[in-house]
């Protein structure tokens, strides 16, 4: 199975988010999957590049030319995949994945999510967003989520696409289902 893992490129996190991806990645090679991701070397990203990498894994990095121009660009990356700009990564990996996994992230990490998610409510693919919900990261956009589903603004069946991990178990199990 190909992953796409959306998260933060910033390395200033929680240690324990490192620890909790390290783990995903090491799986992920582990099982025989494939790391779909932004192919930067700062942060989760650069974190779970490495772990699949270095348990045997294949990457796949999708890379936006300001990325590479810029030196950032991970050492893990053993298919690199050039693209214009955000907007052409996001279809990329979205093309290339059977799932994705959303880590801790900011801005970025939520228009992936977003976008894979409303594409999917639309019947452009059938790929689940799983938020992985280390130490409760998305409670809060879950709330949110939760408050627009009461107001009649999210579409039934929503849940099927954008489901929620609180855990390693729980992630692996949404996986392999």
């Amino acid at each position: 199975m190909k992953i796409a893992v959306f998260c933060s490129a910033n390395s200033n996190l929680d240690p324990d988010f490192f620890k909790m991806t390290e783990e995903l990645g090491r799986w992920m090679a582990e099982n025989g999957h494939t790391l779909v991701f932004g192919g930067c070397n700062l942060g989760l990203m650069e974190c779970v590049a490495k772990a699949v990498h270095d348990a045997g894994g294949t990457t796949i990095g999708v890379v936006p030319m300001i990325i590479e121009k810029g030196g950032k660009v991970s050492d893990h990356v053993d298919v690199k995949m050039m693209c214009d700009n955000l907007s052409d990564r996001k279809d990329l990996m979205l093309a290339q994945c059977d799932v994705a996994v959303a880590l801790p992230g900011g801005v970025g990490t939520l228009d992936e999510i977003f976008t894979v998610a409303a594409s999917a409510s639309i019947g452009y693919h059938s790929k689940p967003v799983i938020l992985y919900n280390m130490k409760g990261f998305w409670n809060s956009l879950l709330a949110m989520l939760d408050d627009l589903k009461a107001k009649g603004v999210i579409r039934s069946g929503f849940d099927k696409t954008l489901m929620t991990a609180d855990s390693m178990d729980e992630l692996k199990a949404l996986l392999t289902r």
